[in-house]
């Protein structure tokens, strides 16, 4: 039975990993060589899952034609929460002036296959480490909050000045509707601090990044980053916010990123186990035998593994 009354959001940040020591093909998904030309990584994905974040949006602006063949290759409740392109979050692009709004018309009019399907979760802004909080990034985040109007906006800040003035930053956010991003991932001096809590009542939305501390800044490989897996113990923090969390909002997206080697697939599975999600979707012998936590049997509260072609 689902903890509380809130729709409830588990999936990992992206689905398609198909190069480095970190991929997914060969664990997750079939090995590349064996794999039938018919494989659809997006329909197998959405066996096991109700959502997904999408990452791709972030390096150019989306496709209608290609969120429109999305939409088209998942069940009916899917949901894709989608990354605001960069030149949208990371302002030196811009020098802190307001995108081109023919940036924004493209975006908007990209995303809509998947709007009009009813397939559309949160927009994520995610900004890096050096946006600060002063009076010109204020001005930003509220002109850019406000051209996306209509749309649910999880915002991920990083620098440690928005925490220092969290009333103020808590009260752009609440004006506009949008949801402060909680996020774990390795602490540094100037990191923001949070406390895990809903910012709105509409909806709320968490990102697990991993705890490589090691490697955070210093790897040989971008996705050195993410090559962390939670603990169940680790685990069960964010379930126990997550339980709570639904008995006060109306939605909850709970994203896993630490994608090496679909680290973030087990996690996000033992995720929905520990909150008593029933597990849907085939796992290979692979991708059991690296995690077995995913299918081994869990607390009595728990509803177990189901295998089904959807949830």
């Amino acid at each position: 039975m689902p903890v509380g009354d809130a729709a409830l959001r588990i999936g990992t940040s992206g689905w398609n990993y198909p190069a480095g020591k970190g991929t997914w093909n060969g664990v997750f998904y079939p090995p590349s060589r064996g794999r039938s030309k018919t494989f659809d990584e997006l329909s197998f994905y959405a066996e096991h899952f109700n959502t997904v974040e999408v990452n791709s949006t972030f390096y150019g602006q989306p496709r209608r034609d290609v969120c429109r063949k999305w939409a088209e290759r998942t069940p009916p409740g899917f949901e894709f929460s989608i990354k605001l392109y960069q030149k949208f979050t990371h302002p030196k692009m811009v020098e802190l002036e307001p995108a081109n709004v023919f940036d924004l018309d493209d975006f908007k009019r990209g995303i809509d296959p998947i709007a009009s399907a009813g397939k559309l979760g949160a927009l994520l802004a995610q900004f890096p480490p050096s946006f600060k909080s002063d009076a010109a990034s204020l001005g930003y985040l509220n002109w850019l909050l406000d051209a996306f109007t209509g749309y649910e906006v999880a915002v991920e800040l990083r620098h440690r000045s928005w925490s220092d003035a969290l009333g103020e930053t808590l009260s752009l956010l609440k004006a506009h509707g949008a949801a402060f991003v909680q996020i774990d991932e390795p602490k540094f001096r100037l990191s923001i601090a949070q406390n895990q809590l809903p910012n709105i009542p509409t909806f709320y939305y968490m990102r697990l990044h991993g705890r490589n501390a090691a490697q955070w800044w210093k790897h040989d490989k971008a996705e050195d980053r993410y090559n962390y897996l939670y603990s169940a113990a680790e685990l069960g923090e964010f379930v126990e916010t997550v339980s709570a969390t639904r008995a006060i909002v109306r939605k909850a997206y709970l994203y896993t990123n630490n994608h090496f080697s679909a680290k973030s697939v087990a996690n996000a599975a033992m995720i929905k186990k520990q909150l008593g999600e029933p597990l849907g979707g085939e796992y290979s012998e692979e991708f059991r035998a690296r995690y077995p936590d995913v299918t081994a049997p869990t607390a009595p509260h728990a509803a177990g593994v189901r295998s089904s072609p959807r949830e």
